[in-house]
Parts: C-alpha cells; sequence; structure tokens
C-alpha cells in the first residue's frame, strides 16, 4: 500500500509540489511568529543582564523600573551604598525617547554613570567618559564620532554595542546620567531606579527593593497580549495548514474512488487504505516543515526586530506537522471506506 500511495504523489507531482510551496509557508509563518517571541523575552533578558544588578530599588508601589512613572533621588544611591549587604549602588535612568539621527527614530534612554552599573559593553570604540557622549546600538548603523541629537541636546558617539534592544526590538542609547536628566528631568537629580551590588535589608521610606527576575516581568508584561495574539494566529495558521493538506487528500481520494474499489476487490482492508492515506499526508507535512525552516530564516530578514529559532520551536513545528498531516489524512479517509468493491467491475 505505501508504494500505491507513492507512485500517487508521483502521478501527482504538480498538485502536490503547488501544496507543499503553500503549507510550507504557512508552516514558516507560524515559525518565525514562534521566532519572534523567542526573540523578544531574550531582549528583555539580556537588558537585565547588562545592568547587573542583584537588586533594583524603585519607588515605593512602582511596578518595576521600566514602567514607573515616579523617578527617586539619585542621592539616594550614597545612602544604600552603605546599608548591609551593599557593596555597589548606582542610580540609573531607564527612559523612551525619540533622537534624530539624522531622522527621527524612536530610542530607548539609559543614562548610568561612567564606570558604574548599567554600562554596555562596547563592541566599537569605548564607553562613556564625559557628558555630551553616547554609546549607541549598532541598530541604528552609527558610526564612532558622529554626532546626533537628543531632547535637543547635541551627543558624539564614542563606542556601539550590539544586541542592546529593548521594547519590540528599539534600539538604545547610552547616555551619561548627567544628560539623562538635564535632558528629561529639567537637570533635578533624579533616576528611576537604583541598582544595587549585593541586596540591601531595608531601603529608605518611601522606596521599595525588587529582584532582577521581577524587573524582567516588569519589562515583560508589555509582551503579554502579543504572546496571547501570536498564539492565537498560530493556532489558526495551524488550521489553515490542515485544511491544505485535507483538502489534497480528499481530492486524491476522489479521483482514485475505481482505485480503492480495486484495492478492496483484492482484500485490502480499510485500515491499509488508511494508512496508504496518512502516508501521503505525513510526507506532505514533513516535507513542508522542513521547507518552512528555510523559508522563515529568508522571512526573518524583513522582521523589523531580532527574531530567534530555537531548538524548540522546531521541534514544536515538526510534532504539530506530523499531526496536523495525520488529522488531515481522517478527511479522506471516510471516502475511501464507504468506495463499493462493485466499481471495480464497472458496477455499484
Amino acid at each position: 500500500m505505501w508504494r500505491v500511495s507513492l507512485r500517487d504523489l508521483q502521478w501527482r507531482r504538480r498538485r502536490f509540489v503547488i501544496a507543499l510551496l503553500a503549507t510550507g509557508l504557512v508552516f514558516a509563518m507560524s515559525l518565525l511568529m514562534s521566532g519572534a517571541v523567542a526573540g523578544l523575552r531574550n531582549e528583555d533578558r539580556r537588558i537585565i543582564d547588562l545592568v547587573h544588578a542583584d537588586a533594583w530599588v524603585v519607588a515605593q508601589g512602582a511596578a518595576g523600573p521600566f514602567t514607573a512613572s515616579t523617578a527617586v533621588p539619585a542621592a539616594a544611591s550614597d545612602e544604600i551604598a552603605h546599608l548591609p549587604g551593599v557593596t555597589k549602588a548606582d542610580p540609573v535612568a531607564l527612559l523612551h525617547s525619540t533622537a534624530r539621527l539624522p531622522t527621527v527614530k524612536d530610542v530607548n534612554v539609559i543614562g548610568y554613570r561612567a564606570g558604574g552599573l548599567g554600562a554596555p559593553r562596547v563592541s566599537r570604540g569605548r564607553a562613556i567618559e564625559h557628558p555630551g557622549e553616547t554609546v549607541a546600538d549598532t541598530k541604528l548603523k552609527l558610526k564612532v564620532g558622529q554626532t546626533i541629537q537628543l531632547g535637543g541636546h547635541a551627543l558624539r558617539v564614542v563606542g556601539l554595542a550590539s544586541n542592546v534592544t529593548y521594547y519590540f526590538g528599539t534600539p538604545t542609547l547610552f547616555v551619561s546620567l548627567a544628560d539623562a536628566q538635564a535632558i528629561y528631568f529639567a537637570g533635578q537629580p533624579l533616576a528611576m531606579a537604583i541598582v544595587t551590588r549585593g541586596v540591601p535589608s531595608s531601603v529608605p521610606a518611601g522606596l521599595s527593593v525588587i529582584t532582577p527576575a521581577q524587573a524582567r516581568a516588569d519589562l515583560a508584561r508589555l509582551l503579554k497580549s502579543s504572546d496571547q495574539t501570536i498564539g492565537f494566529l498560530n493556532g489558526l495558521l495551524w488550521i489553515v495548514a490542515a485544511g491544505i493538506i485535507g483538502s489534497i487528500v480528499y481530492l486524491s481520494v476522489l479521483e482514485r474512488t475505481r482505485d480503492f474499489a480495486v484495492l478492496k476487490a483484492t482484500g485490502a482492508s480499510n485500515g491499509s487504505l488508511l494508512l496508504g492515506l496518512a502516508l501521503q499526508a505525513v510526507i506532505l507535512s514533513a516535507l513542508s516543515a522542513l521547507l518552512a525552516a528555510g523559508l522563515a530564516r529568508v522571512l526573518a530578514r524583513g522582521f523589523p526586530f531580532a527574531v530567534e529559532f530555537t531548538v524548540r520551536a522546531h521541534v514544536m513545528l515538526l510534532v504539530v506537522a506530523l499531526s496536523v498531516g495525520l488529522l488531515a489524512s481522517v478527511a479522506g479517509l471516510r471516502r475511501a471506506v464507504t468506495v463499493d468493491p462493485a466499481l471495480a467491475f464497472g458496477g455499484g
């Protein structure tokens, strides 16, 4: 029976190739969206790890440093640095803004003390040493020595850093804390959080301590609705894929009605018929999944933010593809098992 099924695919190869391309594109979109979610989650992890803090001190009642609307006194870092369990404390400003580069672009802005916590790993050039300098995300395609405008202030690019995007792939500019205060706090000595090396057992009144995991959850909360939306769309894509494969199998059954009659007349069981149909559907699904793995990487180049393909996503795609194939084969089974063997002899 398996040889008959393979011969049938060979005979209908044009239809098979069209179905393969259509299903492969659907699976590629599914894999692409899973990679986008993984990329966004890893963005959050990388930006939290970049700060390299053991604790984040924010305004009391704030959910976290990224969504807080209440600033804290930057001078509180000096008091916190002398608390038991703390070896270092630095204020940081975490903001979202626009910069003229020379066109206006959305950017994240991280203000930190030179040499303090929050400094990025520079891949080209050097770190910030004085006000008026910035380290730019490589995604902005800026050059060392170039001057940009941020909030009406001129900043000179002294270094470049990679993989420092967050908020759906928005690139980041690192500036001195003094520049961040001058641009966004009208020169007031404020910050959005105090980051510490070591965990303070207590903090001054009006402040509270959150863990790096809570800071990451604060940043990731904006992605929650995106995860749900992508999960819903993935479900729809799998239904579409099942529909494509199911229609191909069903059309094949309609065209092979007399073939099935001959097979049943010669003693073929319903189980063997199901095996043949399932083999066709599984081959189509498996090849579509392999095609999708390559196609998704091509499509990822046009995404506005990083897409990261994980081994888990590929394994899940293959499992889903095979499940979709088996489910789709049921579409033609009912028709196949009701074929009257008398058709093989011109009756029925």
